[in-house]
């Protein structure tokens, strides 16, 4: 197996899963199992259904706490707004080309929207 092993996400996309609860084979983990990406594993077959469980418990987990937190007013419906447009946004990034000049201030924006919604 290669220690080094190249993103299949832009350089956006990589910082916001950095930043999230997954890793970047978690994600891809997910996309291939959606059938949203093909993709190889350099891993075994019994490691890659384990890392398959893992993200499965770990995105069931993530929709639980959205629902306990929505439904405990702690998540906003302002905040599902923001959190839609960024959805929208980002799918248009992972789409396109984005200058590397304008990377950190995408993420920064990006962070702000995140924080200033996460207001507590």
């Amino acid at each position: 197996m290669d220690d080094i092993e190249v993103s299949k996400f832009n350089n956006i996309i990589s910082k916001i899963i950095k930043k999230s609860l997954f890793t970047e084979r978690q994600i891809e983990i997910i996309l291939n199992q959606k059938d949203l990406l093909e993709s190889k594993f350099s891993i075994t077959k019994g490691a890659y259904y384990r890392q398959v469980g893992q993200s499965r418990e770990k995105l069931i987990g993530l929709y639980y706490s959205i629902i306990l937190l929505r439904g405990l007013g702690i998540l906003l419906p302002d905040d599902i707004d923001v959190i839609s447009k960024l959805s929208e946004q980002i799918s248009v990034i992972n789409e396109s080309d984005i200058f590397p000049e304008r990377e950190d201030e995408v993420i920064s924006v990006i962070d702000r929207l995140v924080r200033q919604a996460c207001n507590m």
